[in-house]
């Protein structure tokens, strides 16, 4: 695993402020003008809110290498790295599920090992991941003719024998509330790695509290 480091200072800057570490985008999911996050009404709420969420979870990722985004610091087996890898895959199922309306589980929504940050990996990847995941989604729910629109569920381990169909509000509402929890695991082990908080990163350098 390469020693690549990602720094995230970036994710809460204006849209026109970015730049690059380690070949990946640290002002990530930056809006521009044309962005579907300016839809109006719903839609729009729901991508704004989501990318609220996705800018919190990279926070906890701000200056990290891959040796640290790898290693676990509680006793649970999470690392940051392989939190990011599990929320991109889960956002990019969800999504697929969405797009395509026919009830099939897209090839590893199931799989354990997306919780897992592989040796192969390096987290300027999984950032690069994240954001062509985000860019997918924005791309799908601005050509959704409305959030009515529902699309049966894939059969899972834990679910119901019968079909069950949700819209794609539910859908989006899922996906927030997974990104968030998430966002909070990772701030944990974040703290526990070398007391950085997502809260205290949010707050610009040199302001007074």
């Amino acid at each position: 695993m390469n020693a690549s480091s990602v720094n995230a200072s970036s994710v809460n800057a204006p849209a026109s402020a970015s730049s690059k570490t380690s070949g990946a985008s640290s002002g990530a999911f930056a809006a521009d003008a044309a962005s579907p996050r300016d839809l109006p009404g719903e839609r729009g709420e729901f991508l704004r809110s989501l990318a609220e969420q996705r800018a919190n979870l990279l926070l906890t990722v701000r200056g990290l290498d891959d040796e640290r985004a790898a290693r676990r610091t509680t006793v649970s087996e999470l690392t940051l790295g392989g939190l990011l890898r599990h929320v991109a895959q889960g956002e990019r199922a969800w999504i697929r599920i969405l797009a395509d309306g026919d009830g099939r589980a897209p090839e590893g929504m199931f799989d354990m090992d997306q919780y897992r940050m592989r040796e192969e990996d390096t987290l300027a990847a999984l950032v690069a991941g994240y954001e062509a995941v985000a860019r997918r989604t924005e791309e799908t729910v601005a050509g959704l003719p409305g959030l009515d629109v529902t699309v049966p569920l894939p059969q899972s381990p834990w679910g119901p024998p019968e079909t069950v169909h949700w819209s794609a509000r539910r859908i989006l509402l899922h996906i927030v509330r997974e990104t968030a929890q998430h966002a909070g695991h990772a701030d944990i082990i974040r703290e526990a790695l070398d007391g950085a908080n997502t809260t205290a990163q949010m707050i610009p350098p040199g302001t007074s509290t």
